[in-house]
């Protein structure tokens, strides 16, 4: 299948899936439909499920297998996991540039910005010496660094950056293959104000700039306004999946977080206390 023919195609369906990761049931009855360019905010307290339903995204975790349960990811039921990097770029928690100098060699620990997001073209921590580059991927790693307005950190030590820098960096290694969807799980998570502000820009181009955007977070602030679908999820369901404006209410989100929640606004970003 071309990458044209996968713009085709829905980016995400999923029908009647139900999902273990052990002994239990942890994802219940889930039935979504993402198309391909799609932007997309998924919302909900810690526990409620967003992180199994993420690795099922990913395929590293399947459903159980019941009659008419379906999942199929640009049209496809089964993809081989650095296939699917190539068409969907994922900036997970899960995935970090933090060195240890105690278990990994000095050959990680001195990798660049630069070096970090060619990396991501052969899912590794760093450029080995058995990795063949070529000029092709120099040039789309520099095209990613820029998207995320990150030229600057190309030449810098991956050790010296700190939380916002590696973040961006780990976006752009999520871009090096210009995937048509783009997931970015919990993106704000130990960032100070500067870096926030700055990673919300960068969430706001990439979208402008045609990518599509899967945002899984429990922060309202992170939503940025050209996100008009929210899907909301407790307790391992759907609760409820449409508009922002009709969703991202205090009622709404008061018996989601199970405590009082009120809004404020500016400039169509949302705020909570």
């Amino acid at each position: 299948m071309t990458q044209e023919s996968q713009t085709q195609q829905p980016f995400l369906t999923m029908r009647n899936v139900n999902v273990a990761p052990g002994d239990n049931i942890v994802l219940h009855d889930i039935n979504l439909t993402i198309a391909t360019g799609e932007h997309v905010a998924i919302l909900g307290p810690n526990g409620c499920g967003k992180s199994t339903l993420i690795r099922t995204m990913n395929c590293e975790l399947y459903p159980v297998v019941l009659p008419g349960m379906e999942v199929n990811i640009f049209g496809r039921p089964r993809w081989d996991l650095t296939e699917l990097r190539k068409h969907f770029g994922v900036v997970s928690e899960s995935l970090s540039l933090q060195h240890n100098p105690r278990s990994e060699s000095a050959t990680t620990a001195r990798t660049t910005g630069l070096e970090a997001v060619i990396a991501g073209f052969f899912s590794a921590s760093a450029l080995w010496p058995n990795l063949h580059v070529t000029p092709e991927m120099r040039e789309r790693a520099a095209e990613a660094l820029a998207r995320v307005d990150a030229t600057r950190l190309g030449p810098q030590s991956v050790s010296t950056m700190s939380a916002g820098e590696k973040r961006r960096i780990l976006i752009a290694r999520a871009l090096v293959h210009r995937p048509h969807q783009l997931l970015l799980d919990e993106p704000s998570n130990a960032l100070d104000l500067a870096a926030q502000r700055t990673l919300r820009e960068t969430m706001r181009s990439l979208m402008n700039q045609g990518t599509g955007l899967i945002l899984v977070t429990h922060h309202l602030a992170d939503i940025p306004p050209e996100i008009d679908r929210v899907i909301l999820m407790k307790s391992g369901r759907i609760q409820n999946d449409g508009p922002r404006a009709k969703l991202l209410t205090a009622p709404i989100l008061s018996d989601l977080f199970q405590t009082e929640v009120r809004l404020g606004q500016h400039q169509g970003w949302l705020h909570s206390w």
